[in-house]
């Protein structure tokens, strides 16, 4: 049985095109970045307390921060600014604190439509951590 042999300008021909392929396909895809619809997690608020009425430059640490993450400070989306996938940032406005106690603070990973299919992925929030507003 006689085996086909390639031409030396094919191989590489082929080779082109598998990679191509292979990363059409997204297989070389950023390991590290976070995809939205993820389950963020809070591992701590800075600060975590504040006088009432005055705005506040806010950071919230955690994991799993997508590159589109919102802070939700006592239920209200914040501009968040993502510095990292376990770093975000926000200024609170002083009408969030304008009442002394304690109110709970989530991160949102929103969902994403569409995709190849016409699927996406769905919001995802982290469990709450409190902030006390003195």
């Amino acid at each position: 049985m006689k085996t086909l042999q390639l031409s030396k300008p094919v191989k590489p021909a082929l080779l082109v095109a598998l990679i191509t392929l292979t990363l059409g396909c997204g297989y070389s895809k950023n390991s590290m970045a976070v995809q939205p619809g993820t389950m963020p997690a809070i591992s701590q608020l800075n600060p975590a307390s504040a006088a009432a009425g005055a705005s506040l430059p806010f950071e919230v640490d955690g994991t799993n921060f997508a590159g589109n993450a919102v802070i939700n400070f006592n239920g209200m989306a914040q501009p968040t600014t993502v510095v990292s996938s376990i770093k975000l940032e926000a200024t609170v406005p002083a009408t969030a604190l304008m009442n002394a106690g304690t109110v709970p603070v989530t991160v949102t990973n929103p969902a994403v439509s569409g995709g190849m299919y016409g699927g996406g992925t769905m919001a995802a929030t982290s469990s709450p951590m409190s902030f006390t507003i003195n």
